[in-house]
């Protein structure tokens, strides 16, 4: 089989459940930090980080997926690669995994959780990954609501 078959996924759990993105979506993971809250930003944006001098806004996935919260100690932010420095974060990346189109299915309705950014669930043994596509995390309103929040923030703090 060749590459072109083949989707490259990095895997993370948030609770029990496996969820992934493609590997080209993700730019590095890096450990929670300290994170910088965003007053009147949007309840599942956690904050902004500096992360080697650029600003990224950081999204806290359980929140915005509805789940509970849950101390995870091995949670991470995978930052993704977009023009727009945003991460995610997660309660732990577990794995670099290749699925061929034959093990994965077309996108269906997961319980509480928006049906615009699941691309499909990967079956694997035993298990079923559900297949993120994370340049669909934040609408482009959210977006703008996000980098007005944060250039209110960075003006208050050059005053």
């Amino acid at each position: 089989m060749n590459e072109a078959e083949e989707l490259k996924l990095v895997v993370f759990k948030l609770g029990d459940e496996e969820y992934a993105a493609e590997v080209s979506q993700v730019r590095e993971i890096i450990r929670l930090e300290r994170i910088t809250r965003l007053p009147r930003a949007p309840e599942f944006v956690e904050g902004i980080i500096n992360l080697r001098g650029q600003l990224t806004t950081v999204i806290n996935l359980r929140k915005l997926f509805n789940l509970p919260p849950k101390d995870a100690p091995n949670a991470r932010i995978v930052v993704l690669d977009q023009e727009e420095p945003t991460g995610i974060i997660v309660d732990a990346v577990t794995e670099v995994l290749s699925l061929t189109k034959e093990e994965i299915d077309k996108p269906t309705r997961v319980f509480g959780i928006d049906a615009r950014f699941i691309k499909g669930v990967g079956k694997k043994d035993e298990r079923l990954i559900i297949i993120l596509d994370l340049d669909k995390i934040l609408s482009p309103e959210e977006i703008e609501h996000v980098q007005e929040v944060r250039d209110v923030l960075l003006q208050e703090v050059k005053e």
